[in-house]
């Protein structure tokens, strides 16, 4: 039956077709969730013994989807996307260009095609209970045959948590069953622990001080004033002449640093709501190496995202089908790029500031900030000064002279008000000659250039009548 009864027989459906094939090509996103997605894919094909080409694409239009129709292959696996596309792939099955089999969990087209895996086809929630990663999952548990292919529930981990899944730092519906047979299968550790990021890689001053999830005044911004708080908690700042990591902490240090926080925060005015947030639930890849990136879920696609975007996927699909030697250095550099470029992003933000309408709030960055990492930053953004939590952040980027790209960040309260950015920004995109869509909590689009105020018009109103 595999982890989700619920999906077993589209995954076994679709299990099934890819046995028939000669060889497939394996289509899929650049993102964190979309590379662990091809990794699970590829890992399950290769272990049942059928060939297998990958490409990566960062958006799945109709010249996209042509370009992988001219590549002549039968059998085309499309993964953490397609869903949304299924309108033009669908034209290509119906000439006979090849036969899709999709495996994605964003909200779907109109249009229907055979072999189709998405959690959202049996009312499970695509934006908070299964990522593409973890639909890849159970497709790869529907392929096993002599195999067992639990050990890819760590990927399946790192791509729920890389797409925002962990609802209050925690792996919710679905993605828990996942995260039981990981443990199971001895690939992965949960525990409550310390939620900030770094915890594996980055000295004790700079996890504190880099730290604004909630902000502890006193440390968070301020390095001298992290390791004066470190200091009077009776923490050893060095070992051996280098900065000791969270990670290299014993129980009771961490205790006394928690404890700490949390009385400092409570003390300086912290909300107890974001105090809370400080410890939560983490997810430890158990045999990779203690204090390396690769280590904490977290981490892990922070460093795929760090590589795709940048016209890298090669390597970070390595880096997840084991590379540990050139692929992991050359992904570490890429990684050190990747937050100069996002530090950069968000100073751009915070110097010229955002845009507010009635519903949303947004920014235009031209040719400032990447077009494939314009979203991260506005998620970033959220709790900056001057940018509200109380309405979607909208991100443009210039993705060539006549298209925009927009990227559109919520919060989950903003959702359980009525929030969908997916259906909005797919309406809104759609009505001034764009595409678009994703997830209620994060969507994209790629619009005209000149049809930026039409699109943020009809956008700001379709908004407002959800969340009203």
């Amino acid at each position: 039956m595999g982890p989700v009864p619920e999906l077993a027989d589209r995954a076994r459906s679709c299990a099934d077709r890819l046995r028939q094939a000669e060889s497939v090509l394996l289509a899929s996103h650049i993102d964190a969730d979309g590379l662990t997605s091809a990794a699970i894919a590829a890992s399950a094909l290769e272990r049942a013994e059928i060939p297998t080409a990958v490409v990566f694409k960062n958006q799945l239009d109709d010249e996209e989807i042509a370009s992988i129709a001219a590549r002549e292959a039968e059998t085309v696996l499309f993964t953490d996307f397609g869903s949304g596309q299924l309108d033009a792939i669908s034209d290509h099955e119906s000439r006979g260009d090849f036969e899709p089999i999709v495996v994605d969990h964003h909200q779907p087209a109109d249009a229907e095609t055979r072999y189709h895996l998405n959690p959202l086809l049996e009312g499970i929630d695509g934006a908070s209970e299964l990522s593409g990663a973890g639909a890849c999952y159970l497709l790869a548990r529907a392929l096993e045959d002599d195999t067992d292919n639990r050990d890819l529930a760590g990927l399946a981990v790192v791509g729920a948590v890389g797409d925002m899944q962990a609802s209050g730092g925690e792996l919710v519906g679905t993605n828990r069953a996942i995260v039981d047979e990981g443990m199971a299968a001895g690939v992965l550790e949960e525990r409550t622990d310390l939620a900030l990021y770094g915890t594996q890689t980055r000295p004790l001053p700079k996890l504190l001080e880099y730290a604004d999830r909630p902000r502890i005044p006193g440390v968070t911004g301020d390095q001298a004033g992290a390791i004066e708080f470190l200091e009077s908690v009776g923490i050893q700042l060095k070992a051996d002449g280098e900065w000791r990591r969270w990670v290299d902490l014993s129980m009771d240090e961490r205790q006394s640093v928690v404890s700490a926080l949390l009385k400092r925060g409570v003390n300086r005015g912290v909300s107890a709501d974001s105090i809370d947030g400080l410890v939560g639930t983490t997810y430890t890849l158990a045999e990779e190496q203690p204090g390396t990136e690769l280590r904490d879920a977290s981490e892990f696609s922070t460093l795929l995202n760090a590589t795709a975007r940048y016209e890298r996927a090669d390597v970070g699909l390595a880096v997840c089908l084991g590379d540990r030697g050139d692929a992991l250095a050359r992904a570490r550099r890429l990684l050190a790029n990747h937050r100069r470029n996002l530090s950069e992003g968000l100073e751009w933000v915070r110097q010229q500031g955002v845009t507010l309408e009635s519903n949303l709030q947004w920014f235009d960055a031209g040719d400032a900030i990447r077009e494939t990492i314009v979203g991260i930053v506005a998620g970033m953004a959220f709790g900056t000064p001057g940018v509200k939590r109380d309405r979607p952040i909208v991100a443009f980027a210039e993705k060539s002279d006549t298209e925009r790209k927009v990227s559109a960040r919520g919060t989950p309260a903003l959702v359980t008000q009525g929030l969908d950015l997916s259906d909005a920004i797919g309406a809104a995109s759609r009505a001034v000659g764009g595409d678009g869509g994703g997830h209620d909590v994060a969507a994209g689009a790629t619009i005209p250039a000149d049809e930026r105020m039409a699109f943020l018009d009809r956008l700001d109103a379709a908004i407002g009548e959800q969340i009203a």
